[in-house]
C-alpha cells in the first residue's frame, strides 16, 4: 500500500483536482470526444504530488529535476519506450532519471498496481487528451495540467503549488465578464488549439516571452489604423519596413493548405524571433495580423491623454478577487507604460514579460472603462 504523503498541501487539493479532472472527462465525453485518458482518483493525485514535491527540491549532480509525469498505460502511449521491469515512483530514483528525460515533450509514463501503488512504466511522446500531467520544472514547485483536446503547444493547468502555496485555477474566469480571448483560450480546455486556431499564436508567443528570462514588453495593435504611433517615441529606432511577415504569412498559408509539412515545427520558429526580439530593451510591435512592425521601441504617454492612476488586477485563480490598484502595484516600469500604452490605445493589448517569471496582459474594459491587468503566469508554467 502507498505511504500517507507528507507534503500537506497534496492531501489539501487531491480531492478538488480529481473532481476537475473528473467534470472534465464527463464534458469530453459528452461533446463525443475519443482518445480520452482515465482519470485519477484523489488518492493516486495525493501520491503524484507529494512524490513530485520531494523530488523537485533534490539535485542530481548539482542540477534541480526537470521533469514531466503523466497518469496513463502503456496502451495509451502510441509508441512508447518501455521499461523491461517498473521503476519505483520515489523522488529518489526520479531524480536519477530526470537528466535523460528532461526535454520538451518528453514523459515519464506513471501507472499504479493493484494496491494503488504508483510506478514509472518508460516515457512517451504521445498522451491521451485530457491525460493528467504533473511538471516539475522549478525546485519547491509543482503544475498540474493537462493536455488540450486535440490540441499541441501549451498545456492547460490546473493548480500550482508552490510550497505552501496553492493556486487552483479559476476554470469559470471570474474576472468582471471582461478579458482578452488569449486568456478565455488558455482557461477553456474545450478549445481546440489546433493549427486553425490563430489565438493559441497568441499563447505560444507569452510562452515564448516569458522563456528567455529577460523580460519583454509585446504590443499587439490593429492592423486598419496607425494610431498606436502617437503613442511611441519618434524617430522610431527599429522599426521594419516593409512589415515582416514571416509568421503571417504562415498562418494564412496554412489556411489554404492545412497539410503542409513539419506546420508546428515552423510555426514555432516564427514565434521564436518575434518572441526572442521582446528581450531587447524597448516594446516590440506587432499588428493584429501578426506582422512585426517594430522592436525596442520606447512608449510614451499618447498627447491630450491622462496619466494612468488605477487598474483592475486580476489573476484567474479561485477564491482571488478583482481589485483596483495603483498601476505600480502590478510590476516595475515595463508594466506601468504598456498599462499607460493600452489606456491611452483601448483597441491594443500588451503583454508583459518580468525576469522573475511574472506574466501580465493589459487589456481595455469597456465595462469598467479601465485597464484590466490580468496576472497569467499561473497559466503559463
Amino acid at each position: 500500500m502507498k505511504s500517507e504523503s507528507t507534503y500537506k498541501a497534496a492531501r489539501i487539493v487531491a480531492e478538488s483536482v480529481e473532481t476537475i479532472f473528473s467534470n472534465h472527462l464527463e464534458t469530453a465525453v459528452q461533446l463525443g470526444e475519443k482518445n480520452l485518458a482515465s482519470v485519477p482518483n484523489a488518492s493516486i493525485i495525493e501520491s503524484f504530488i507529494d512524490v513530485g514535491f520531494w523530488t523537485s527540491l533534490r539535485h542530481e549532480e548539482g542540477r534541480s529535476p526537470r521533469i514531466s509525469l503523466a497518469y496513463l498505460k502503456p496502451e495509451q502511449a502510441g509508441t512508447p519506450i518501455i521499461f523491461a521491469q517498473p521503476i519505483p515512483f520515489t523522488p529518489k530514483t526520479l531524480t536519477k532519471l530526470s537528466p535523460g528525460y528532461e526535454r520538451a515533450g518528453i514523459h515519464l509514463g506513471v501507472w499504479h498496481d493493484e494496491n494503488n501503488a504508483l510506478y514509472v512504466w518508460g516515457a512517451t511522446l504521445s498522451i491521451p487528451n485530457c491525460c493528467f500531467v504533473l511538471d516539475i520544472s522549478e525546485a519547491g514547485q509543482v503544475v498540474i495540467k493537462h493536455r488540450r483536446i486535440d490540441g499541441f503547444g501549451k498545456f492547460s493547468n490546473i493548480a500550482v503549488l508552490a510550497g505552501d502555496e496553492i493556486k487552483i485555477v479559476d476554470e469559470q474566469n471570474s474576472t468582471n465578464g471582461s478579458c482578452p480571448k488569449i486568456i478565455s483560450s488558455l482557461l477553456d480546455f474545450t478549445s481546440v488549439t489546433s493549427r486553425h486556431d490563430t489565438v493559441n499564436v497568441m499563447l505560444q508567443l507569452a510562452v515564448s516571452m516569458r522563456a528567455h528570462k529577460r523580460g519583454g514588453t509585446l504590443l499587439v495593435v490593429p492592423s486598419q489604423t496607425k494610431e498606436w504611433r502617437e503613442s511611441i517615441s519618434h524617430p522610431l529606432h527599429y522599426a521594419i519596413k516593409p512589415a515582416f511577415s514571416g509568421l503571417a504569412d504562415l498562418i494564412k498559408k496554412n489556411e489554404i493548405d492545412n497539410s503542409i509539412p513539419n506546420w508546428q515545427a515552423m510555426l514555432s520558429k516564427e514565434v521564436d524571433i518575434i518572441g526572442g526580439l521582446t528581450a531587447i530593451d524597448g516594446a516590440t510591435i506587432i499588428n493584429d495580423e501578426y506582422k512585426l512592425l517594430a522592436f525596442g521601441e520606447k512608449i510614451v504617454q499618447r498627447v491630450g491623454q491622462p496619466i494612468i492612476e488605477k487598474v483592475i488586477e486580476t489573476e484567474p485563480i479561485k477564491e482571488h478577487s478583482p481589485t483596483i490598484v495603483l498601476p505600480s502595484k502590478t510590476g516595475g516600469t515595463r508594466h506601468l507604460s504598456a498599462a499607460q500604452f493600452v489606456q491611452d490605445q483601448n483597441n491594443a493589448i500588451a503583454l508583459v514579460a518580468s525576469q522573475d517569471g511574472r506574466f501580465t496582459v493589459f487589456a481595455w474594459s469597456p465595462k469598467d472603462q479601465l485597464v484590466q491587468a490580468h496576472r497569467i503566469d499561473s497559466l503559463l508554467l
